[in-house]
């Protein structure tokens, strides 16, 4: 099963191995590296080995994204033109299963919409433990605090993992990109001002990161706002549940599928 470095996929580690029905289970672990990784998510899954006592395989593309993005002529990767998706994610999974019987075991909740990666290989089969079972947000939270694993630390201001520079990121994640990891923020923004073709490519819509930066103070009074709503209306649940729901609010599109396993 893929892990993400996201809570989810996590959460569902920690369940196929406390679960009855998938004691006997002998289960690969697997994280696809982009190596354009927050620093938060290696060290998550460095816990997580820790705390399951399980291996975690290292995939990793053939090439890096710097290669792809050339191929692209520079068109830095969309929602609708998730190129990093397959050349980063999908291909090399499906290159290292080959053509061997596999069940991919999916942390897609009970209360989620969505299907999330399903690979068109005959030979793997999708299942979804999680809807089989009924479990929804407030038992992944529960899981993951029992098990002594917890969250990734950039839960307290993103709600995804994934790449640094995801363009699935709300405008708040950006700003607090830029205070957590000014380095990363620099190179995103080199990302979009460098391109083989001349044109102009944003990682958000409608503005570039300089753009967005320069709008850092209005975004993080709106981002304080409604969170301070969001808990006022719905007083038990936690800071990082509130903060979730609320960038939920700013969301646009689906996540990454492959990505968020």
């Amino acid at each position: 099963m893929g892990l993400s470095g996201g809570k989810d996929s996590t959460a569902l580690a920690v369940f196929l191995r406390r679960h009855p029905d998938y004691a006997d289970l002998e289960v690969e672990y697997f994280f696809c590296d982009t190596h354009k990784e927050l620093p938060e998510t290696y060290e998550y899954l460095d816990r997580i080995e820790a705390r399951l006592g399980i291996k975690i395989i290292r995939l990793e593309p053939d090439r890096g994204f710097d290669h792809w993005l050339d191929v692209y002529g520079g068109v830095l990767p969309s929602p609708k033109m998730r190129w990093c998706t397959k050349q980063m994610k999908i291909i090399p999974l499906e290159k290292y299963i080959g053509d061997d019987e596999a069940v991919s075991y999916i942390g897609i909740r009970a209360d989620e919409n969505r299907d999330g990666y399903i690979s068109k290989k005959p030979n793997i089969k999708p299942v979804f433990p999680f809807k089989e079972h009924g479990l929804v947000k407030a038992d992944i939270f529960r899981l993951l605090e029992e098990s002594g694993i917890g969250l990734p630390d950039y839960y307290r201001w993103r709600s995804r993992s994934g790449c640094f520079f995801c363009f699935f990121q709300r405008k708040y994640e950006w700003v607090m990109l830029a205070e957590e990891h000014p380095d990363l923020f620099a190179e995103a923004v080199r990302y979009e001002q460098e391109h083989s073709d001349g044109r102009n490519y944003t990682w958000t819509e409608r503005e570039t990161l300089s753009e967005l930066l320069a709008r850092k103070d209005e975004i993080i009074d709106a981002h304080k706002k409604a969170l301070e709503r969001e808990q006022q209306q719905l007083g038990h649940q936690s800071l990082t549940q509130a903060l979730e729901n609320v960038l939920n609010e700013d969301d646009y599109s689906l996540p990454c599928l492959a990505c968020h396993l």
